[in-house]
């Protein structure tokens, strides 16, 4: 496992593509902010862990985050307390609250959620509210329920 203590070190890992390629657990000790792309590839155990993640794109297995503002998000498992993303792609979203363009995933359990067109999920959602801030935006679950808090 990497461990990364200030925001320097992870800038460190930055390649001349703009991207921070992770291929081992990585344990971020720091609030970060950076103008790249963070890839995770085949890493086991807890993959990205961090306080707050600013960055264009994340690619990872597991999210685990206080914050995190992106453009996309392409993940297996993400749990946060808010998540600022344009876009999420994610199996299972664990979240206080979210605020995105376009979200799909299996399950998302949050706080609140606001998505600009498409809200989506396998088999559900659970969430205080959900709103879409266009006109003819949609929210659904293909094969389960929608449960206000």
């Amino acid at each position: 496992m990497k461990i990364i203590n200030t925001q320097k070190e992870l800038e460190e890992l930055i390649d001349s593509n703009n991207n921070i390629i992770i291929n081992e657990a990585l344990d971020i000790r720091c609030d970060i902010c950076i103008d790249a792309n963070i890839k995770a590839i085949d890493i086991k155990a807890e993959d990205i862990k961090a306080w707050n993640i600013n960055a264009w794109n994340i690619k990872a297995g597991n999210i685990d985050a206080w914050n995190i503002k992106a453009g996309n998000i392409d993940a297996r498992n993400i749990d946060a307390r808010n998540i600022d993303a344009w876009n999420i792609d994610a199996r299972n979203i664990d979240a206080g609250n979210i605020d995105a363009g376009n979200i799909n995933a299996w399950t998302i359990d949050a706080g609140n959620i606001s998505y600009y067109a498409v809200c989506c999920a396998y088999e559900s959602i659970t969430c205080k509210s959900i709103i879409g801030r266009r006109e003819n935006s949609k929210h659904f679950v293909l094969d389960g329920t929608i449960t206000i808090k």
